[in-house]
């Protein structure tokens, strides 16, 4: 049994993501197993989801994944748990008139019971026809239980609860009122990552708070009359890593934006993670391939530009040949400088490329790209999906540039590609997910395996394999 809700919203920025961390914390409370899920391509939501379970959130997201890898990654993630899911955007809302890769999508696919969330400011009886137009707009999709939010009194509570009661067949599990300060903390991008933020006990209290107003036997009663997942043919996968290469990961508060799964199948495969922070430490340690995800450099340039000995270590390297995949910060950490409101800050300086930040999103949505030839980690003609979401641009840059990406969807770098090159370095705007890119891990073990073999060559021919680089670049 795989005990199940997934949570939506009749809108965005309903509330969904606090009433997901909300029934987490109070099934936690309670002692029980939570494996929270982000629907959707979300570092952000799902850093918070797992901070309150206290285990790491996985995402589930049908552009980027097959259905079948899907339903494989959710039985093996969140067996012996209660799952939880946070749906993203509105229920029935995807990137076509058909509602594709939408929440309602994801719930028929894994017959997942959904507890559909509804601002009710302003509105009274008319919150019943909502719910049963969302009830009606497709019999697949089974929706259990709803959320009312922003309630403004007694009063109000009680006339939206007779009207559902009149007019509707679904139960209320949860009448929040409206909290005149307190809530979540928020930036562009929506909530403000919880790495960056200070977990005071007043946060902490406000999703208890919040707790108080759900029922959560009822919460609990639909998650476990949740139907057997549907069966599906599990193919046997390629074997990638035969020895134990080393594979460094920066993550820290400035590069924070990683898929779990993605770290995970490279643990999966023999190799070693080896963490890294960008603020404190002065070099690479010994490494086969560097991996830097995504983040918010832009936040954190007067912390950043402090630590140029790791800077110049990582231009060094790169160009030794050390294989080097970043995604979107990580891009913009590799550039010449990036722009803020507060000037030019230098960067790495491997990429003769100036970004700039702005106040409005530069790319936001889904990515489908072609690898091209002298691609480092893809073969040419490799179709990769993955997503975007930046206010930085490239401004200023050097005729020449050699890209990896060919995009067929998206917005990429610079006229219709992405995927900057140098040597064995490839820093794109595209995020993907491992689980739905096996391409990719098949690149990270390749290159890996190319630059250890590199190395034990000139080892074995007592050939120095380190050299100073100018690093004047760096203005």
């Amino acid at each position: 049994m795989y005990p199940r809700v997934l949570v939506s919203g009749v809108k965005g920025g309903v509330g969904k993501t606090t009433v997901t961390l909300a029934i987490i914390s109070i099934l936690k409370e309670r002692g029980y197993r939570i494996t929270p899920f982000k629907k959707g391509p979300d570092y952000i939501d799902s850093g918070w989801l797992s901070f309150f379970a206290e285990r790491p959130c996985y995402n589930l997201d049908s552009f980027m994944m097959s259905s079948t890898a899907i339903i494989e990654s959710f039985k093996v993630r969140a067996q012996n748990s209660i799952a939880i899911i946070e749906g993203n955007r509105a229920l029935f809302d995807g990137f076509d008139a058909k509602g594709s890769v939408s929440s309602a999508e994801l719930a028929k696919l894994l017959l997942c019971p959904v507890i559909l969330v509804v601002d009710c400011t302003k509105t009274t009886r008319s919150i019943a026809a909502v719910i049963n137009g969302f009830v009606s707009f497709d019999s697949h999709v089974q929706i259990k239980g709803v959320v009312l939010n922003q309630i403004a009194n007694t009063r109000h509570e009680g006339i939206i609860k007779d009207s559902i009661k009149q007019y509707c067949s679904i139960e209320v599990v949860g009448a929040i009122p409206r909290f005149s300060h307190t809530k979540m903390p928020e930036r562009h991008m929506g909530l403000l990552p919880y790495q960056e933020h200070e977990m005071t006990e007043e946060t902490i209290n406000f999703i208890k708070k919040v707790s108080d107003y759900l029922d959560y036997e009822k919460i609990l009663s639909i998650a476990i009359e949740a139907p057997p997942l549907p069966e599906i043919n599990l193919k046997e996968h390629e074997s990638f890593a035969t020895e134990e290469f080393k594979v460094g990961v920066i993550r820290d508060r400035v590069f924070q934006f990683y898929y779990e799964e993605n770290l995970e199948e490279i643990r999966k495969y023999g190799a070693k993670v080896i963490l890294i922070n960008s603020l404190e430490d002065k070099t690479l340690p010994e490494v086969d391939v560097l991996y830097i995800g995504g983040g918010f450099p832009e936040t954190n340039l007067n912390y950043l530009i402090k630590n140029t000995s790791l800077m110049e270590d990582i231009k060094q390297k790169a160009h030794m040949g050390l294989p080097i995949y970043a995604e979107c910060g990580g891009l913009m950490y590799l550039c010449e400088s990036i722009i803020s409101e507060e000037g030019s800050y230098p960067m790495v300086g491997l990429f003769p490329l100036k970004v700039k930040m702005f106040k409005k999103p530069q790319a936001h949505g889904y990515v489908l790209a072609q690898a091209e030839k002298g691609n480092p980690f893809f073969e040419e003609g490799v179709e990769v999906r993955g997503h975007e979401f930046h206010y930085s641009k490239v401004v200023d840059y050097k005729d020449g540039i050699k890209t990896g990406f060919k995009l067929k969807r998206g917005e990429g770098i610079l006229e219709g590609r992405d995927g900057i090159i140098f040597n064995n370095t490839l820093a794109t705007y595209i995020h993907i997910h491992a689980l739905g890119c096996r391409d990719w891990l098949r690149g990270i073990f390749k290159k890996a395996k190319q630059y250890r073999e590199l190395k034990n060559e000139k080892a074995s021919n007592n050939m120095p394999f380190l050299w100073k680089i100018d690093s004047s670049t760096r203005k």
